[in-house]
């Protein structure tokens, strides 16, 4: 069997890591304790996050077994950001967050067997800690020197930095220095823009306890022109399906980039190193077919949320542009197709021109009815040649709404304002 650290090389999933020869040992000596910890301060988890749920999940896979952190106390707070201060949310708003994110991390990693997983809160070790004592216990082993020196606290000394923010490291520091402490963790996993963090954890425990342990940062996960990849023209990916559905999550794997999809399946899927290989060779003979991009998607899809929903949204995809049939997608695929394609909601019974138009399909009611007299605008997949046509009664799907397309590959949508959509 492959190591499961040169199976994280070959994924491109290392980009940091403390003494590499050492931790191999410590990984060969195993089984190990490792944690990797998410703070609440949304109400889901992202795409982001979720590279580190699935790492977590290769090392138990590998026969180790982890302890997955969601932080009641850390995300009071919130890691320093270098755009400005955090908006911090209220303690009860933080324990519901708290509550949604441990049932999101609980279903990627296995919580039985010798090597079940352990949830865990740094709730449990902070809340009833005194000042007195965390800065006799934690603050005294942090040179502020080197606190001042971190990327995101120098970029913020002059625009201003709180205490409190100022003060997270040593808060996640901590959290590493009980875990090792309660439960023998010898290794933090998180992503390369923690790792200031993570090593600052590390030293803790060396100062603390006088032991060695470890750390491992997966690098981040960005776009071909090195922006972060999860984020879209509507926003942030999430895992959560009421966040992002199903469908707009397929396609933003759909969406990825050529010189990026490779990189995307050996990092967040399962497939074997050399199977991605292969379809890569494929992928490149034949770009047009998106086989890579498909892939990626299903594989994803069905990760988070199952085999049925990844039908759907490939369903829908297929039955937006004319090879499908609209009328077997569930009200609430098509909604969710039509939304994140740009659908908008219109008076009742517009006419196609305006439709068009309002769908931003069409510049102007001139542009549409053009479109309409050269066979280029479609109504339900349907070819439209009376621009007069009015979107109401049988021709709405579900009652409210229509597929609008121009040629072939611009799609949109319109919901018409019924008492049904109304309601819906």
């Amino acid at each position: 069997m492959t190591h499961v650290l040169d199976d994280l090389e070959k994924r491109s999933l290392i980009a940091h890591s403390t003494d590499a020869d050492a931790l191999r040992a410590a990984l060969d000596e195993g089984p190990i304790t490792y944690y990797v910890g998410f703070d609440p301060t949304a109400p889901s988890l992202h795409i982001g996050n979720l590279l580190q749920i699935l790492t977590a999940r290769r090392l138990q896979l590998a026969g180790h077994r982890p302890l997955m952190l969601v932080g009641g106390s850390t995300g009071l707070i919130g890691d320093p950001k270098e755009a400005g201060e955090r908006v911090m949310n209220s303690t009860d708003t933080v324990a519901a967050w708290v509550e949604r994110i441990q049932s999101q991390v609980a279903a990627f990693v296995d919580f039985d067997g010798p090597h079940g997983a352990v949830m865990v809160n740094n709730l449990d070790w902070t809340q009833g800690l005194s000042t007195i004592d965390f800065l006799r216990d934690i603050g005294k082993h942090f040179p502020v020197n080197r606190m001042l020196a971190r990327d995101v606290v120098s970029s913020r000394l002059e625009s201003g930095i709180s205490y409190t923010e100022f003060s997270y490291v040593l808060l996640q520091s901590m959290d590493y220095l009980e875990l090792h402490r309660r439960h023998g963790c010898i290794l933090q996993t998180g992503g390369s823009d923690q790792w200031g963090n993570i090593t600052a954890g590390v030293e803790l425990i060396r100062r603390a306890e006088g032991a060695k342990v470890h750390a491992l940062a997966t690098p981040l996960v960005t776009k071909a022109d090195g922006t972060k990849f999860g984020k879209t023209e509507s926003g942030t990916v999430w895992l959560d399906p009421e966040r992002t559905s199903p469908y707009a999550f397929h396609q933003s794997w759909i969406q990825a980039e050529d010189a990026k999809v490779g990189e995307y399946l050996l990092q967040f899927t399962f497939v074997p190193v050399a199977e991605i290989e292969a379809l890569m060779i494929e992928h490149e003979q034949k770009p047009g077919l998106r086989l890579a991009q498909r892939r990626l998607a299903a594989e994803m899809t069905t990760l988070v949320h199952g085999a049925d929903q990844t039908a759907s949204a490939e369903l829908a995809a297929q039955a937006l542009f004319g090879r499908a049939e609209l009328i077997d997608l569930p009200e609430d695929v098509l909604v969710a197709a039509l939304r994140e394609a740009g659908a908008v909601d219109v008076d009742e019974a517009p006419s196609i021109v305006d439709a068009l138009v309002a769908s931003g399909l069409a510049p102007s009611r001139s542009a549409a009815r053009r479109a309409v007299a050269e066979g280029g605008a479609y109504l339900n997949n349907e070819r439209v040649t009376d621009p007069d046509l009015r979107l109401q009664g049988e021709l709405l799907l579900h009652g409210s709404w229509a597929v609008l397309r121009k040629g072939k590959r611009s799609v949109s949508g319109v919901c018409v304002a019924t008492q049904q959509a109304r309601n819906f």
